[in-house]
């Protein structure tokens, strides 16, 4: 027979419609019994490991979150200019409605002594002596900027790329991208300040419109690290496991699996888990394994450190066991019980600078000297700034526009600042870097790229960058 201009006889045409139609009846079939949604036994089809889109420098990432919004002029980004003109109006005043709106104060020069660290010689200050010796493993971002003055959205912002509820968190996305290496553990955990909470609350580590198998689970650091995770007095681990075989048996029987029941799906996975669980959480978050030194490299043998070191040395266990993505709050609650320094910003900032300055460094040289730091990410972020200018005298008010954020670890070229603020550290205006830009750079150092780390939903692919975002290629190793 002769061939056709698509380079197939009629009869191999034939032949290759007929297999594609069975094809397509035999896909449904399987559908139908639901082969497509088993997976291996113990194993949570939606978090098992994935590969990412290309190699990755960092494996995991624990992200540090100052709720409430740290100072950047007090903190990364010197300003002289601001100590000079101390006292005096905010200039440009009349040319942004929205500042001239907020009424703000005359600039309030900082109290804090800047002083040159490290090889790079970057100035950092006083009130991170310890973290400041460690900054030629930083990147030091002072060009950062975002879209919100409120807490709450920018919370979200940070935390989900967007200012409103409704959108997977960035360890959701992680998790959704690279699943997690033991399935024993969750993916994402979440480890909250002991004052509570930030604003906006679970939102905050949502997995928004993907399924709940990617939402972040939240540890408690003392006691059992999440609630109700023992089984009842007098149940064996024999008859719990026959009591979710029955209860999955129950459910695959009245609900059929599919796409259309993935809180379904992603319910009884988080009973597997939670079984799963009961051996391997406590034992992650047992720190009487760990020696004396480690402990107070912490800062555990301090009050005021320990809380904190307590969480960012639970932080590395959990990413030593494979978790995929923790994120640690400092601050919770309202006022000088977060970052939100309103009131005193030299009094609020004392405290919570010495509250997490040696936990951090620790935990920097703790993943270092185990060889972990080359593959482990470190993201430390507020929701935003903090104005030059004074509010209730001595306080500074909320500001997106320009702020201060760093990664260390995981692929990151350390000893360097990337972008600046104005003079007076009021807005970013040179080598800005957006969230989006965060977020895409942190999700290239973990091998994924953010334009192609997708989700349907609403009508079109959404991501976590939303239709934005660059990756700082002058921030990677």
């Amino acid at each position: 027979m002769n061939s056709e201009f698509c380079g197939r006889t009629r009869r191999e045409m034939l032949w290759e419609m007929g297999g594609g139609f069975a094809g397509t009846a035999l896909t449904w079939m399987l559908a139908q019994s639901g082969f497509f949604a088993k997976a291996a036994p113990g194993v949570a089809p939606a978090t098992a490991p994935k590969k990412p889109h290309f190699a990755a420098k960092a494996k995991r990432c624990i992200f540090l979150f100052m709720y409430g919004g740290p100072s950047q002029v007090d903190t990364f980004d010197p300003k002289p200019m601001l100590t000079k003109y101390h006292g005096q109006p905010m200039p440009g005043l009349d040319d942004d409605p929205l500042l001239k709106a907020r009424k703000p104060g005359n600039l309030l020069g900082s109290t804090r002594k800047f002083s040159r660290m490290g090889q790079s010689g970057i100035e950092i200050s006083d009130l991170y002596p310890h973290l400041g010796q460690l900054v030629d493993r930083m990147a030091i971002v002072r060009g950062t900027y975002a879209d919100s003055f409120a807490h709450g959205s920018g919370l979200l912002q940070m935390n989900t790329g967007f200012i409103r509820q409704g959108f997977p968190s960035m360890g959701s996305w992680v998790s959704y991208g690279l699943g997690t290496e033991n399935q024993n553990l969750p993916g994402f955990v979440v480890m909250l300040d002991h004052r509570g909470g930030p604003i906006s609350g679970p939102p905050n580590w949502s997995s928004g419109f993907m399924p709940a198998s990617f939402q972040g689970t939240q540890f408690r650091t003392s006691g059992d690290p999440v609630l109700y995770l023992k089984p009842a007095d007098g149940v064996s681990a024999g008859q719990q496991r026959q009591q979710l075989d029955l209860l999955a048996r129950m459910n695959e029987l009245r609900v059929p699996a599919g796409p259309e029941n993935s809180e379904l799906a992603a319910r009884i996975a988080s009973y597997e888990l939670a079984f799963r669980m009961q051996n391997t959480a406590p034992e992650a978050v047992d720190l009487t394994k760990e020696t004396e030194a480690t402990r107070k490299l912490y800062g555990m043998d301090e009050e005021r450190t320990g809380r904190f070191g307590r969480r960012c040395l639970i932080a590395r266990r959990l990413v030593e066991r494979g978790v995929r993505f923790v994120q640690v709050y400092s601050g919770g609650g309202h006022g000088d019980d977060t970052w939100d320094a309103h009131g005193d910003v030299d009094r609020n900032h004392i405290k919570h600078c010495g509250d997490t300055d040696k936990p951090i460094a620790g935990l920097i040289r703790d993943l270092e000297s185990r060889g972990l730091l080359d593959e482990t990410l470190i993201f430390w972020a507020g929701e935003f700034g903090r104005t030059p200018s004074s509010q209730n005298k001595n306080g500074r008010d909320h500001s997106p526009r320009g702020f201060s954020t760093w990664m260390a670890g995981g692929g990151v070229k350390g000893g360097q600042v990337i972008g600046s603020t104005d003079d007076f550290g009021y807005a970013a205006v040179e080598n800005k870097v957006h969230v989006h830009d965060l977020h895409a750079t942190a999700l290239h150092l973990m091998g994924l790229d953010h334009t192609l780390l997708t989700y349907f939903h609403g009508g079109r692919n959404m991501r976590l960058t939303d239709v934005a975002g660059r990756v700082v290629k002058e921030m990677i190793a």
